[in-house]
């Protein structure tokens, strides 16, 4: 069935405009990723504060997260193609301050990353809904593939890219070919006619009331968790953040529950098989931490380099990709639960591998990688059926709204996974360990640091069988049926 949009109802998506929505994808999902493996070779190189840095790292995929679905919506009613070419100018302002930054200060950094967040809530839920308006069936299938490579292959690449980059010619070219990807993608998606839904009689209100108490609520419970170790989980500061953020939120609720234009639509989740997506997206990606708990790990507890730490994962690049066409043809042949449950199992061990800290680093440098292969082979498995049964739950007029709360999944999950990890990590890390001392081989002066590791992979395996969970409880079995 064709969709209703204006003012393109005969218009077919097509490979150019289909390589555009991949470039504006990968803006994010390889360029912005690197910092994830390069973190500490921009923090030495700047001289900056090892709380800022891992502020700034968090800062994109929190913005995102916040302001993802207000701006999926503003899609909706003012154009899809348009909020995209937006959100690639706001990557292009990003990638520039990063490039330029000074020493000394992480000003600059945080800007951009902020920037950055604020792009990928443009690019990404417009993108996807693009997608919807514009293919349909196997097609549609095929360019939620695409995106999925995009986003998942790109942030799967991005480590071994970043190491590779930073280690050669400067972690600064990074941003600087980012620009040269969003320029591109810029120029492929003009001229495409805008997606957008039909004018309508009835005025719709804005709901600043609700976006300012969720952004504070967010902005709190970020500071709480990247900090909270630092600050003293019971000390006075701590406390009031914890207070901000219950009542913060306990006030979100209360407004959009009363509010007729909420700008999130908690109708979407009576959807079962959207409710399902969207809840399993946000604790896949709460994984996130994985990488920068585990090539964290090896360059600060066996002394690697970015680069040398970023050829750990080269398997997880290389599975993702494989896996996200594999997850497709799953996806076509038993509907979206099955590969998106055998994914998460797959995502489950290889991150059980990554906790084998206990070995020599010899050792651990193969079972390690092997693991992120296996976890980039069952993210892979997870991407597209994932996607797909939350697009195809979902009516054309709301693909932006409702593609902006899936990705906030998606953002808010590795915002949190990425801070809890990196707190759990840097916390335990800076402890004496004394107790474990006989379970670890090899060198005792960075025992603390390798427990730390394990302590921290956990709760990412925690996070995607919790996923497996929520996937069983909510996703029926067999094929959804796709709306227009």
């Amino acid at each position: 069935m064709k969709n209703n949009n204006i003012p393109s109802q005969n218009y077919q998506g097509n490979d150019r405009l289909l390589l555009g929505i991949f470039l504006a994808v990968i803006t994010f999902g390889l360029f912005a990723q690197t910092i994830l493996n390069i973190a500490t070779t921009i923090r030495v190189d700047l001289g900056i504060d090892v709380n800022a840095s891992n502020i700034a790292v968090s800062a994109a995929a929190l913005f995102s997260g916040i302001f993802i679905v207000v701006i999926g919506g503003f899609g909706d009613r003012f154009g899809r193609i348009k909020i995209t070419k937006i959100g690639l100018v706001l990557s292009i302002v990003g990638s520039l301050i990063i490039a330029i930054s000074p020493k000394e200060t992480a000003v600059f950094l945080f800007a951009g990353r902020i920037f950055q967040g604020l792009s990928t809530a443009c690019i990404l839920p417009n993108a996807l809904a693009v997608i919807k308006a514009y293919y349909e069936g196997a097609s549609r299938q095929r360019a939620i593939s695409i995106y999925s490579i995009g986003s998942w292959g790109g942030a799967a690449l991005s480590s071994l890219f970043g190491g590779i980059v930073a280690s050669t010619i400067g972690w600064r070219y990074i941003y600087w070919f980012s620009i040269v990807v969003a320029i591109g993608s810029f120029f492929l998606i003009s001229g495409v006619p805008e997606s957008k839904n039909p004018p309508s009689d009835k005025k719709r209100g804005f709901d600043l009331a609700g976006i300012i108490t969720f952004m504070i609520g967010m902005l709190s419970v970020n500071i709480l968790i990247s900090q909270g170790g630092r600050l003293g989980w019971s000390s006075p500061m701590s406390l009031r953040l914890a207070a901000i953020v219950v009542i913060s939120f306990l006030i979100f609720f209360k407004i959009e529950k009363s509010t007729k234009d909420s700008f999130i639509n908690f109708n979407l989740f009576s959807n079962s098989t959207y409710k399902g997506a969207a809840l399993s997206n946000f604790m896949v990606n709460g994984a996130a931490g994985t990488l920068v708990v585990a090539l964290s790990l090896v360059q600060l507890g066996a002394d690697m380099t970015a680069l040398q730490a970023g050829f750990l994962t080269i398997g997880y690049p290389i599975a993702i990709l494989i896996a996200i066409k594999a997850g497709e043809k799953l996806l076509q042949r038993y509907g979206a639960r099955k590969p998106m449950v055998l994914g998460c199992v797959v995502a489950s061990v290889g991150i059980l591998m990554t906790t084998f800290t206990f070995m020599m680093t010899s050792q651990y440098i193969i079972v390690s990688t092997i693991g992120f292969a296996f976890f980039g082979f069952g993210l892979g498995l997870y991407a597209t059926p994932s996607a797909d049964a939350a697009l195809t739950s979902i009516p054309v007029e709301e693909a932006g709204s409702a593609s902006g709360i899936y990705r906030m999944a998606s953002a808010l999950g590795s915002a949190f996974g990425i801070s809890i990890s990196a707190a759990i990590f840097t916390g335990l890390s800076m402890k004496q360990i004394t107790f474990v001392e006989g379970f670890f081989m090899g060198r005792t002066d960075n025992i603390s640091i390798r427990y730390a590791a394990i302590i921290a992979l956990l709760f990412n395996l925690f996070m995607v069988m919790s996923a497996i969970i929520s996937i069983l409880l909510t996703v029926p079995v067999g094929k959804s049926e796709t709306k227009a």
